[in-house]
C-alpha cells in the first residue's frame, strides 16, 4: 500500500510539473520524444524489411542449393568477378546428370531467365522476366497460383506453348478480364496462358513474380541460346529429408566436377550457393544500420536526459519546503529518493510514449498509402519504453538524491 501511495503521489507530482510550466516541460521532453522516435523508427523500418526479406528467403528454400556460374557474396571486397565471368553457364543436361547420379537429392530443377517484351491485342508489356523452367522446378521453388495450374509432364517434355503469367502483366494487358485460355505473343509465337501467379508486390530483392512469364524450358530453348553468357541459369537442388546442406554440397561438387571432367588440380568452374549467404550478409547490413540509428538517437536521448534532470532540479527547488515537512513528519530519505525517481521515470516515459505514438501513426500511413507494410512490433515498443524508463532513472537520480539529503529544518525555512 505504501508503494502504491508513493506511485500515485509521484504521478500526481509529475502531472503537476507538466501543467505548471507547459512550455518548459514540452521542450524538456522533446529530446526524449525525438530520441525514441529516431531509434525505434529505424528499428521498425528495418525489422519490417527483415521480416519480408526472411519470408522471401524462406520461399527460396533453406534446404535448397543453387548451382550456377556466379557465387553469391555480400560486400566481399575480394570478389573475383573477372574470373567468374569466364565460367560456362550451367546446362540442362547437367541437371539431368545430377538427377541420375545423386543419392541425396529429393528433387532438382533448372531455370534460365531473360527479358523480353510481351504483346497481346496490340498492347505491349516491356521487359517482362521470361523464365524457362524444367518440369520439377515447382518441386524446389514455391509456385503460388491464384488460378490455373502448373505444366503437365507432357507439356514440359514436349515443349508446348503454354505459360504461367504474373498479375502485373495480366492487369496491364487484359485488365480485369479472364486471362486463362487467352494467348500472349512472345518470340513472335502465340502462347496459351494456363496459370496465374498470386499478386505479390515488390519483394525484398527488388522484383517479384508479378512480372514473370514461366515457360517450359523445352519450348523456350527454341528461341533463346541456353549457353549464352547474357542469360541467368541455375540448377536448384533440394536435399532429401534429414540430409544436411553440407553433405548435399559435397555430393554435388563431386558430380559437377565429374560431369565437367575437371582434373583434381583444377579449381571448380561453378558455384554452389545457399540462402544462408543472403541471410548472413543482410544481418551484417542491418547490424550496422541499427548502430547508426542508436548513435543518431543517442544524441537526442542525451539532450532529453538533461531536460528531465532540469525539470527535476526545478521541481526539488519548488518543493523544498514540502520535502522539509515530509521529513519532519518521519519520511525517510529513501522515501523522498523514490518519490522523485518515480516522478522522473513518469516524465521520461511520457516523452517515450509520444515518440512511439508518432511512429505508430507513421506505420499506419506508410502501410496504407506508401505501398510498404510497416509493423511496430511489441519488441520495439517494450524497447522504447525500457530505454525511456532508464533515461528517466539516470536523469532523476542526482536530483532525487539531492532532495533526499536536504536538512528538514533548513528545507522548511525556504518558505520564509
Amino acid at each position: 500500500m505504501l508503494y502504491l501511495r508513493l506511485i500515485r503521489e509521484s504521478f500526481a507530482f509529475a502531472m503537476q510539473a507538466i501543467t505548471a510550466n507547459k512550455v518548459r516541460t514540452f521542450l524538456s521532453l522533446l529530446g526524449i520524444t525525438i530520441g525514441i522516435f529516431s531509434v525505434i523508427s529505424v528499428l521498425t523500418v528495418f525489422d519490417s524489411i527483415e521480416i519480408k526479406l526472411r519470408k522471401n528467403i524462406e520461399e527460396l528454400g533453406s534446404n535448397v542449393l543453387f548451382v550456377g556460374k556466379w557465387p553469391w557474396a555480400m560486400g566481399d571486397a575480394n570478389y573475383a568477378w573477372w574470373e567468374y565471368m569466364k565460367r560456362p553457364e550451367v546446362r540442362l543436361q547437367e541437371m539431368e546428370e545430377i538427377q541420375k547420379r545423386s543419392t541425396l537429392t529429393d528433387a532438382a530443377g533448372y531455370y534460365v531467365a531473360t527479358q523480353r517484351n510481351i504483346k497481346i491485342n496490340g498492347i505491349t508489356f516491356e521487359n517482362a522476366v521470361i523464365i524457362g523452367a524444367s518440369h520439377e522446378y515447382d518441386k524446389v521453388q514455391t509456385i503460388n497460383l491464384s488460378r490455373g495450374r502448373y505444366f503437365t509432364l507432357a507439356e514440359s517434355q514436349g515443349g508446348r506453348a503454354v505459360a504461367i503469367v504474373g498479375s502485373k502483366i495480366i492487369s496491364e494487358l487484359l485488365g480485369d478480364g479472364d486471362a486463362l485460355g487467352k494467348e500472349i505473343t512472345i518470340f513472335g509465337r502465340k502462347i496459351e496462358i494456363i496459370g496465374l501467379f498470386k499478386e505479390e508486390g515488390d519483394n525484398a530483392f527488388g522484383g517479384s513474380n508479378d512480372r514473370w512469364v514461366v515457360l517450359p524450358v523445352n519450348f523456350a530453348r527454341n528461341f533463346i541460346d541456353l549457353d549464352s553468357h547474357e542469360l541467368e541459369a541455375n540448377i536448384l537442388v533440394k536435399g532429401k529429408k534429414g540430409i544436411s546442406n553440407e553433405a548435399l554440397r559435397d555430393e554435388l561438387t563431386g558430380i559437377m566436377r565429374s560431369v565437367r571432367k575437371l582434373k583434381p588440380t583444377v579449381k571448380d568452374n561453378f558455384a554452389i550457393n545457399e540462402t544462408s549467404i543472403i541471410t548472413q550478409g543482410f544481418d551484417q547490413i542491418f547490424g550496422v544500420i541499427a548502430i547508426v540509428g542508436w548513435v543518431v538517437g543517442g544524441f537526442s536521448l542525451l539532450v532529453g536526459g538533461f531536460g528531465i534532470a532540469n525539470i527535476m532540479f526545478v521541481s526539488v527547488k519548488e518543493r523544498t519546503a514540502q520535502i522539509g515537512i515530509q521529513k519532519s513528519l518521519g519520511a525517510r530519505n529513501a522515501f523522498i529518493l523514490q518519490q522523485f525517481l518515480f516522478e522522473a521515470i513518469f516524465l521520461s516515459l511520457l516523452g517515450g510514449l509520444v515518440g512511439l505514438l508518432i511512429i505508430y501513426l507513421g506505420t499506419v500511413l506508410v502501410t496504407k498509402y506508401g505501398g510498404m507494410e510497416l509493423i511496430l512490433s511489441l519488441k520495439n515498443i517494450i524497447l522504447g519504453l525500457s530505454v525511456s524508463a532508464i533515461i528517466g532513472l539516470i536523469s532523476g537520480l542526482f536530483p532525487a538524491w539531492t532532495a533526499s539529503r536536504l536538512d528538514p529544518v533548513e528545507a522548511m525555512r525556504s518558505t520564509f
